[in-house]
């Protein structure tokens, strides 16, 4: 009986080392070489893992930059000190980045918007859509304040003040988040240093937005026929701005009547 489990031991280990060393030659011949720079620019990145650059994680996109795949200015969190340390890294220019922030496109907080109802339930603002009228606001394009984008933001910069989301510039990293968390896109990333806003998403005609808000866009024009840099356009009822042509001059600001355009240093 001895020998029967010292041979058997014998042969468990034989198989054993047998498989290790098929491994460990299988290892080295199907090893697949990474570059040595994608480690680099894997430590160079903020390791947020945020997905605004558009790869799922910081690892992702090391590996997208290192294969040349990714511009090295693609981090939105590290912006342009992480864009410089890449770019001497990839051995490239990192070429010009303008940094970005959120913006929500809705004045109409508790004070300044109409409600149809009073709503008790999910708060939650996707959970909306199966609400009948959109939700209780009058404006079915406004804010519903339940804080989606709030939960999904993970630099802890955009909050719900007075039933409508705000965020705050200096924390926000652009990473998109929100954005995606909207459901009724009214987040967008807009220039940091972008002053003058339309602070509106309505799409109605002006009586019926009117109606629902006091502060909403009511797609007159006055701005548009106004601005000296034509850098406004209405399209749905509602004024756009095209930033690379604004000069901040807020003659806009002056001539509409519903106040729906605002500046934020």
């Amino acid at each position: 009986m001895l020998q029967g489990v010292l041979i058997a031991t014998i042969l468990v280990g034989a198989v054993g080392l047998f498989v290790g060393i098929f491994l460990g030659i299988a290892g080295i011949k199907f090893a697949v070489e990474t570059d040595p720079r994608e480690e680099e620019v894997l430590n160079a990145l903020p390791g947020n893992n945020c997905g605004g650059c558009g790869y799922a994680g910081c690892s992702g996109l090391a590996a997208a930059i290192a294969k040349g795949e990714a511009p090295v200015n693609a981090c939105p969190v590290g912006g342009e000190p992480v864009s410089k340390v890449i770019s001497g890294i990839m051995g490239v220019e990192a070429g010009e980045s303008v940094r970005m922030t959120a913006f929500v496109k809705c004045q109409g907080d508790c004070d300044k918007a109409k409600s149809d109802y009073a709503y008790t339930g999910v708060g939650d603002c996707a959970v909306m859509s199966f609400v009948p009228g959109g939700g209780p606001k009058s404006c079915n394009y406004g804010c519903t304040g339940f804080g989606n984008c709030v939960k999904a933001c993970p630099f802890d910069a955009i909050h719900v003040v007075n039933g409508i989301a705000k965020v705050d510039k200096d924390r926000c990293k652009a990473c998109g988040k929100c954005v995606a968390a909207c459901p009724k896109s009214l987040i967008e990333l807009v220039p940091y240093s972008a002053l003058i806003k339309v602070s509106c998403g309505s799409k109605d005609k002006g009586p019926v937005a009117m109606k629902a808000c006091d502060v909403a866009c009511i797609g007159c024009g006055l701005c548009a026929r106004n601005c000296p840099a034509e850098a406004i356009s209405v399209t749905d009822n509602l004024a756009h701005i095209d930033y690379d042509k604004c000069t901040s001059c807020a003659t806009c600001i002056e001539k509409c009547p519903k106040k729906a355009i605002i500046r934020e240093s």
